[in-house]
């Protein structure tokens, strides 16, 4: 298993908007750090963050555009898209995650505008 498959499967992952499933990447201290925010550090902060966003959804995809990785690096260029309600969101993020050795996502940081993301959602 390398960096760029984890995240892959990390990604199409999503799409199941199981949020127990999607904490099986993280290790227990693994730092998610949406950049407009302040990073949450742990899998039960990050569970919290991740329900916010994929519960209410009723579809989330994480399109990957591109991908590049570098050791235990892997960068993404991303349309992550969120039907919440009668409101559709498309946003274009940048992010970057570390995976340990052992398979498990130990930093998740993502790079977006914030003021896209609400003025879709209205």
């Amino acid at each position: 298993m390398t960096p760029e498959s984890v995240v892959r499967d990390f990604c199409r992952a999503v799409a199941r908007r199981d949020v127990d499933a999607l904490l099986a990447f993280f290790t227990d201290d693994a730092v998610y750090h949406n950049i407009p925010l302040a990073p949450l550090t742990g899998r039960d902060a990050i569970a919290g963050t991740l329900a916010q966003f994929i519960t209410p959804a009723s579809h989330v995809e994480f399109e990957l555009v591109a991908l590049a990785s570098s050791g235990a690096t892997v960068l993404t260029e991303r349309v992550d898209r969120f039907v919440i309600g009668d409101k559709r969101v498309e946003l274009p993020v940048m992010g970057a995650f570390e995976v340990t050795p052992e398979g498990k996502i130990r930093a998740w940081r993502d790079y977006f505008d914030m003021q896209q993301f609400t003025a879709q959602l209205g």
